[in-house]
C-alpha cells in the first residue's frame, strides 16, 4: 500500500489562520501572566489582613474564610505555573511540549475546590447548632473588602474561562471567593441588625450547594481532557462528514481528535484518495479549513489509496 504521511500543525508558522481563527476572540488577552501576579499580590494581603482581622474579632468563620483564600492563592500559582509550562518549546523527550500541564492543573484546582467546600459545610454544620457570637461590624467591613479584592481578580480572567479551561479554574476560585465574602457580609448584616448568629452557617451552606454545582462541571471537564476525550465543544461525526466531502476523498479512518490543553486541539485521521496523493497545497488548505471551523489547532493527515489492509491497533472505524 501506498501512504504518505503528512503532518500540519498550527499554531507554529500559518499566521493566516491564528489571525482568521482567533479573530473573533481579540478582545481576550492569550496571556494572562498579569492578572496572576496581581491576582497573587492581591489576595497574599487580603489573606493577612483576613487572618488578623478574624484573630481579632474572634470570628472563625473570617479565620476559615481566610485559609479558603490562602488555599486559593497556591491554586492561582499552580494555575498560573501551568500556564507559564503549556508554552515551552517541545523537546525530543516531550514533543508536544507541557501543554498537558494545564489539564493538570484544572483537574487539580477543581479537587481542591471541592475539598475547600466540603470542609466549609463540615464547620457550616457544626456552628449551625451552636452560633457562636462574634463582633458582627468587624466581620462585615473585612468581608465586603474580600468582594471587591476577589471581584477584581475575577475580573481579570473574565473572558479567558471561556477557551482555557486552567483559566476558568482560576477565574472560578475568585469568583467563588466573592460569593462567599457576600455571604459574610450578608450574614454579618444580619447578626448584626437582628443579633441572628445562625445566619453565618446557613449562608456558607447555600453557597457550599451553588459552589459545588458549578465546580462539578470543571471536574468531570478536566477528567474527560486527562483521558483523551474529544474536547465537548467539537462534534466528531461533523468532522467525519467535512472530511468525507472533500474532492478526492472517499472514506475516513482511525480519526482521534483529543485535547493536547486546555486551549489546543489535535487531530489524527487517515484519509482514503485512492487518485492518489491530493498534494501538500491540499493537505496545508484542509489542516487551515478544520482549524477554522472545528478549533483544531494541530491537524496530521496520512494519505492511503485504499488498495491495502492496514488497521490501526487503537480503532479502524471509531473516533477516540
Amino acid at each position: 500500500m501506498s501512504q504518505t504521511p503528512h503532518r500540519c500543525e498550527h499554531g507554529h508558522g500559518h499566521h493566516d489562520h491564528e489571525d482568521a481563527h482567533h479573530g473573533h476572540h481579540h478582545h481576550v488577552p492569550t496571556d494572562f501572566g498579569r492578572a496572576f501576579r496581581i491576582g497573587i499580590a492581591l489576595n497574599l494581603i487580603f489573606v493577612g489582613i483576613e487572618m488578623s482581622a478574624g484573630a481579632f474579632a474572634d470570628s472563625v468563620a473570617l479565620m476559615a474564610d481566610a485559609t479558603h483564600n490562602l488555599a486559593d492563592v497556591l491554586a492561582l500559582a499552580l494555575a498560573w505555573g501551568a500556564a507559564v509550562l503549556s508554552r515551552r518549546q517541545p523537546t525530543r523527550r516531550y514533543t508536544y511540549g507541557l501543554k498537558g500541564t494545564s489539564i493538570l492543573a484544572a483537574l487539580a484546582n477543581a479537587v481542591l475546590l471541592l475539598l475547600i467546600t466540603g470542609g466549609l459545610a463540615w464547620e457550616a454544620l457544626q456552628r449551625l447548632a451552636h452560633p457562636p457570637g462574634v463582633q458582627a461590624g468587624l466581620v462585615v467591613a473585612v468581608a465586603a473588602l474580600g468582594v471587591l479584592v476577589n471581584g477584581a481578580t475575577a475580573l481579570l480572567f473574565m473572558g479567558g474561562e471561556r477557551q482555557d479551561l486552567n483559566i476558568r479554574g482560576a477565574y472560578l476560585h475568585m469568583a467563588t471567593d466573592a460569593a462567599i465574602s457576600l455571604g459574610v457580609v450578608v450574614a454579618g448584616g444580619g447578626m448584626l441588625a437582628f443579633g441572628w448568629n445562625w445566619l453565618d452557617p446557613l449562608i456558607t451552606l447555600l453557597l457550599v450547594g451553588i459552589i459545588a454545582a458549578g465546580t462539578w462541571s470543571m471536574l468531570r471537564d478536566s477528567v474527560s481532557l486527562a483521558l483523551q476525550a474529544v474536547p465537548p465543544h467539537i462534534d466528531p461525526e461533523a468532522v467525519r462528514t467535512f472530511l468525507t466531502t472533500q474532492d478526492g476523498v472517499t472514506e475516513v479512518h482511525d480519526m482521534h481528535i483529543w485535547g493536547m490543553s486546555t486551549s489546543e486541539n489535535a487531530l489524527t485521521t487517515h484519509l482514503i484518495c485512492p487518485g492518489g496523493h491530493p498534494g501538500d497545497d491540499f493537505l496545508h488548505r484542509l489542516a487551515d479549513q478544520v482549524g477554522r471551523q472545528f478549533g483544531i489547532h494541530h491537524a496530521t493527515f496520512q494519505v492511503e489509496l485504499g488498495n491495502g489492509d492496514i488497521a490501526c491497533p487503537l480503532a479502524s472505524d471509531h473516533v477516540v
